[in-house]
């Protein structure tokens, strides 16, 4: 069963985030920090324990906006250890999934936090630490997803956005992020899976990082033999191996 410290500044929060990791079966244990500086003095005491010993830690549930020492900077202090514990961030902002990812995080559960979400992330560190097999967990089953909408999330409201209102997605980690002229939304689904669901509907991967929407294309830029194409003010690089598909596509476009 793991070991789990939960860490945020809020106290709200983290009772509320206590609670439920003391409620999933696959937690022996967990208790809290109220800032990064009294976690890293309580890693430091379970890595001085031991895997195995009485104060061990397995897994760090971390908020990362909190005074001084941030939840980014005390992961950066982790990745230094041998035996490190594994790293969720738990945050009400969507905008460090790269930085959180890059870090080797296990998981990134947005606020407000969701009994299932949590469980998920916990399900997935139990894989990896190895106390459970890594099967997928039991879902409940479901409908066949609207091929017209993909569900975001954003502070514990699903909302559905229109697939032909999305202009261009951009890998990040192992989320992508969609754009629309409206905003933009963090999905964790690989831009792979996104480009092989989208084909069909006119988006194509332009580079490692993106994947555009053919119809939104508003420009084919030439400039000292680099290819670029421009969606609505923003414009994007084609990378070399992209840019003969890119070109003859809407070519076929434009005159079929």
């Amino acid at each position: 069963m793991l070991r789990a410290l939960a860490v945020d500044d809020e106290r709200p929060s983290l009772e509320e985030l206590l609670y439920l990791l003391n409620a999933d079966p696959r937690i022996g244990s967990a208790e809290g920090a109220g800032d990064a500086t009294e976690a890293l003095r309580r890693i430091n005491r379970a890595l001085e324990s031991g895997p195995d010993g009485p104060d061990a830690i397995d897994v760090v549930f971390l908020d990362i906006q909190m005074p001084g020492l941030d939840g980014l900077d005390l992961a950066r202090l982790l990745t230094g250890f041998a035996r490190p514990p594994l790293v969720v961030f738990v945050t009400a902002h969507e905008d460090f999934a790269v930085q959180a990812f890059d870090l080797k995080a296990v998981d990134y559960v947005l606020k407000p936090v969701r009994k299932e979400r949590l469980a998920e992330a916990v399900r997935r560190a139990a894989a990896q630490r190895g106390t459970t097999p890594p099967e997928p967990a039991p879902r409940i089953p479901v409908h066949e997803p609207d091929p017209d909408h993909i569900a975001v999330e954003l502070g514990g409201v699903t909302r559905f956005v229109a697939v032909d209102d999305i202009t261009h997605v951009e890998a990040q980690g192992d989320y992508a992020r969609l754009h629309t002229d409206r905003g933009s939304h963090l999905v964790r689904i690989p831009l792979s899976t996104l480009e092989e669901r989208w084909r069909s509907r006119g988006f194509v991967r332009i580079h490692r990082r993106h994947l555009v929407a053919l119809r939104h294309i508003g420009e084919l830029r030439l400039d000292a033999g680099t290819v670029s194409v421009l969606i609505g003010s923003e414009e994007l690089q084609v990378s070399r191996r992209h840019a003969r598909e890119l070109r003859d596509l809407l070519m076929r476009r434009t005159t079929g």
